[in-house]
């Protein structure tokens, strides 16, 4: 869940990114083409961007294996003896804002696909074997065009239909239906983002552009054109899959395109400020892990020696040492190999959330660290074993001594897990915590 939420962010910065530029440099050229394919491709981008993560190049002292659990946050005053877990109210409130995504993203695409049914059941009411213009009548548009057809209303005089017919069949030609599709799934998934609604509208005006300028093109007189675009002014666009052409929010704005001076080329030299722009917001977002330093052998194995069991009262525990290679492991260590990804990975009774709501609800926050406002983050490390116990619990990184064997007793207090299992069989498995005492 704390992923997807991650990656949904990452989304709606990128398209911010982009949008910026789109509107500021590129939105008033009458580069149509060059626009819409900055559009589709900053909507593609700005999903595909966040699944990169650049390494850093500072190395860590810290070297992170094993499954790594989402970091529990343990509160409480400094002057006062009452201890806060806000772990657990954090955790409902983010399932609620969870379910609120999720329930929004099932609306999207539930109208999506009524649109989509709407659509295909006017298609076979309606079309005539060997064409692809469909009559229809009853809904409070001229006309629009979507899946490979041009719906033409009944009402209009055959002079009127006919320079609309032209007009829809540019959107086809251009397959400006694909984009409809594309960004009213990009829509769905983006639903609480604004900007994407503000990349749809821009899109439709593109297509719009495009379908006009083509008309003109062919001989059409711009007067006429304009006289026939504001005659239909208040016929709205009934589906929103369609290329609609009376789309009355964007009359004025096509009027001032058609009659505008067209870009120079050289404009698209602008399209330059997108790369510094796309390389401060990947490293803003995307350098959020760093290289932990270890070799090709280290990094391919999925497995880790066992590690000596932990003095409890230690402020600090240096970290288990660096798996070798496999080859090794084999001819050299007689225990158990403590693996770090196992085919069946341990199980907490009730799920990963139940074990972070143990934990928040089982820490103290020390009285001794809130007299002297002593507060941070402990990094533990322990070893679900083959009986589902928890052992070998060692700190990798330290806050303070009291913080450390707080977060090392209430880890020792971990109920059973069900074991894991590797070709069928219990094993041992590295797991990470991360504890965060904080001071209100």
């Amino acid at each position: 869940m704390n992923t997807l939420f991650v990656y949904m962010v990452k989304v709606a910065v990128y398209l911010i990114a982009f949008y910026l530029v789109y509107s500021i440099m590129l939105s008033r050229d009458t580069s149509y083409s060059r626009n819409r394919a900055f559009i589709l491709l900053s909507l593609a981008s700005a999903m595909i961007f966040p699944f990169f993560t650049l390494l850093t190049i500072k190395p860590m002292n810290i070297q992170l294996f094993g499954k790594l659990l989402s970091e529990v946050f343990i509160t409480a005053t400094s002057n006062g003896t009452e201890t806060l877990n806000s772990g657990s109210a954090a955790a409902d409130q983010l399932q609620t804002v969870y379910s609120i995504y999720i329930i929004g993203v099932i609306v999207f695409v539930f109208k999506l696909l009524i649109d989509l049914l709407n659509l295909l059941f006017l298609i076979v009411r309606q079309k005539n074997k060997g064409s692809r213009i469909i009559r229809f009548h009853g809904f409070n548009t001229a006309g629009f065009s979507a899946m490979g057809y041009i719906f033409i209303n009944t009402r209009l005089s055959p002079e009127d239909a006919g320079e609309i017919i032209k007009h829809e069949q540019n959107h086809l030609r251009r397959n400006h239906f694909i984009d409809i599709i594309f960004i009213e799934t990009i829509k769905a998934v983006q639903w609480f983002n604004p900007v994407v609604y503000l990349f749809n509208r821009s899109l439709r005006a593109i297509h719009e552009y495009q379908a006009d300028k083509e008309c003109l093109i062919s001989g059409v007189p711009v007067v006429n054109y304009q006289s026939l675009l504001l005659s239909q002014v208040f016929k709205s666009r009934t589906f929103n899959l369609t290329n609609s052409f009376s789309n009355p929010s964007l009359i004025k704005k096509r009027m001032i395109m058609m009659t505008k001076k067209r870009t120079s080329a050289l404009a698209s030299i602008k399209l330059l400020i997108v790369v510094p722009v796309i390389g401060l917001v990947f490293l803003a977002i995307s350098a959020c892990r760093q290289n932990t330093n270890l070799s090709e052998n280290q990094t391919n194995v999925i497995t880790t020696p066992q590690t000596s069991q932990s003095d409890s009262k230690s402020a600090t525990i240096p970290p288990p040492p660096p798996p070798p290679p496999i080859s090794e492991v084999k001819e050299e260590s007689k225990e158990p190999t403590i693996f770090v990804i196992v085919e069946e990975m341990p199980m907490f009774p009730g799920g990963d959330a139940a074990l972070l709501k143990y934990l928040q609800e089982n820490a103290v926050y020390p009285e001794i660290a809130k007299e002297k406002n002593i507060q941070g983050r402990v990094i533990l490390n322990f070893c679900v074993t083959p009986t589902g116990g928890v052992s070998k619990i060692s700190i990798l990184k330290s806050a303070d001594p009291e913080l450390d064997k707080e977060a090392m007793r209430v880890v020792s207090t971990l109920p059973a897990f069900k074991p894991g299992k590797q070709g069928g069989k219990p094993v041992p498995v590295w797991y990470q915590a991360f504890i965060n005492f904080k001071l209100q």
